[in-house]
């Protein structure tokens, strides 16, 4: 596992994918599952695993997270930067933090609380987290307006935020007043786009964000870093074309459920069994993984092909 500190190299050299945890029927963590799943990452070239939604982070229990945390640590390659996630509420965030301080993460991401919060107390939050962590967090903006630009700022001028994932979504993402907003208060070194490849393009090319995350690209990991590449290359038609084979995918995500979608998107490709869900959330019914099949299947054929045309 990557140690050092983040850098905005860091920041550029990979997509962040953000994969599904695979349990076995008892809720308990299914190892062979998992390092299945980061292999098939880590052979596609991805360098950046960040355990938050989609692995239901949310909802581990905290006597469970030292186990979890520490377990991905060992699975993931010596060059790759794994990405734990703490919270969303302040307590659990301590907590977790007090697990966190004794281990070599670099950093942690911070989810995004819906209810109850102030931008003063978020900001307050941050500070006593990172203070208890030792390390700067990365924080996670998922609804419009959750923090002031000027609030962010501050936070970055004092060396507590590593990196910032931008995840509203907006019908056109190219009009979006709050990611301008924020812009004009921090370097976009520290912002990655963090809705998956729909909206990578904007960002990346109209708002010079430095990378973005992917949840389709953990069944597309070559895919997903071809995206990258041509966009960091400027070859925008490109990284259009490329992005076509992820819209099936992201499609069912949008029309039904992003962290639900991917996690049997997994077990249906045949990368691995993911396995139920942890509670409170649960797996698609029958009729709905029948049509997500044929689709998460597609999408792993062709990343395939991809692999014998870069070889």
């Amino acid at each position: 596992m990557k140690t050092t500190p983040v850098t905005a190299a860091d920041l550029a050299r990979s997509v962040i994918a953000v994969p599904p945890l695979a349990r076995n029927a008892d809720y308990s963590l299914n190892t062979g599952a998992n390092r299945a799943l980061i292999t098939h990452m880590e052979q596609g070239g991805i360098r950046s695993l960040m355990y938050g939604g989609n692995a239901n982070f949310y909802h581990l229990p905290l006597g469970e997270y030292a186990a979890t945390v520490d377990f991905l640590a060992d699975a993931v390659g010596s060059d790759t930067w794994l990405l734990p996630s703490v919270g969303p509420d302040y307590g659990k965030m301590l907590d977790q933090a007090a697990i966190l301080k004794t281990r070599p993460f670099p950093t942690a991401m911070l989810l995004p609380m819906a209810f109850p919060y102030t931008d003063e107390g978020l900001g307050i939050g941050v500070r006593r987290f990172t203070d208890a962590l030792g390390k700067p967090a990365v924080l996670y903006l998922k609804s419009n307006n959750y923090i002031t630009p000027a609030t962010l700022a501050a936070l970055i001028e004092e060396g507590r935020i590593a990196a910032v994932k931008y995840a509203v979504v907006l019908d056109d993402p190219l009009n979006d007043p709050y990611l301008r907003a924020l812009l004009a208060a921090v370097d976009s070194k520290y912002i990655v786009s963090g809705i998956g490849e729909r909206p990578a393009i904007v960002h990346m090319r109209d708002f010079g964000l430095s990378s973005f995350t992917t949840g389709s690209g953990v069944v597309g990991p070559r895919g997903s870093m071809a995206v990258l590449a041509l966009l960091k290359a400027a070859d925008y038609p490109a990284a259009e074309v490329m992005r076509e084979r992820f819209i099936p995918l992201e499609d069912q995500r949008d029309g039904i459920s992003p962290i639900r979608v991917l996690h049997d998107a997994v077990s249906l490709s045949g990368i691995a069994d993911m396995g139920p869900m942890l509670p409170l959330l649960t797996g698609l019914p029958d009729s709905q993984r029948r049509q997500l099949a044929p689709i998460a299947r597609r999408l792993l054929e062709l990343d395939e092909q991809l692999e014998t045309v870069l070889a």
